[in-house]
């Protein structure tokens, strides 16, 4: 993948930035710590630095459209109804739901601009922006604040590390995925007492 990558930069320049982080967001393998920071290698040749973050922030918030929209499709009436016929298992009742609407009405803003920076999240945070219906133009500000602050960083890293970028993966790489695994225990841990609980005489 790491060769498409360079491929796709060299032969495309800002557009192929743009577009392989249009495509991270929507096909999660492509990674952004491998897209941003070989951006910002070549930005010790043929890219300008600030062109490379512009193009890789346009990219991703092209990227949240579709998300985005496709929480819209689903709406919230629809995930209640799922949710008492089948959410227990999903941490999904229809109080359940509610509390997060609630909660994403009051805090949509920070969800939306932190969970930009949080690796397995950042793609994902449109769909509650859709289902819970934020606003289309503070969602693409918001959005773009964002994943441009996420594709400066990474960018800067690989200007800075150069052909050691691969640090980056490294570093980003196993903190997600402790991250990410503690949740699904802590998700599976939840829902099967739930289950056990509401199937309990």
């Amino acid at each position: 993948m790491k060769t498409w990558i360079e491929s796709t930069l060299d032969a495309l320049g800002y557009p192929g930035v743009a577009l392989l982080m249009f495509l991270e967001n929507v096909f999660p393998p492509i990674p952004s710590e491998v897209v941003m920071p070989l951006a910002g290698i070549a930005t010790r040749g043929q890219l300008a630095l600030w062109g490379v973050i512009v193009a890789g922030m346009i990219g991703s918030v092209a990227g949240a459209i579709p998300l985005y929209y496709l929480g819209r499709w689903l709406g919230a009436e629809r995930l209640e109804r799922w949710a008492g016929e089948h959410g227990h298992w999903m941490l999904l009742s229809r109080k359940e739901l509610e509390r997060a609407r609630r909660w994403f009405e009051r805090h949509e803003v920070a969800a939306v601009f932190f969970g930009r920076l949080v690796p397995g999240v950042r793609s994902l945070i449109s769909i509650p922006a859709g289902v819970y219906q934020m606003p289309l133009g503070p969602f693409l500000l918001w959005t773009a604040a964002g994943t441009g602050l996420w594709a400066a960083l990474l960018a800067l890293l690989g200007r800075w590390l150069g052909e050691s970028h691969d640090a980056v993966g490294r570093w980003l790489g196993p903190a997600a995925y402790v991250i990410l695994g503690a949740l699904l225990l802590w998700y599976l841990g939840y829902a099967w007492t739930q289950h056990r609980r509401k199937h309990s005489p």
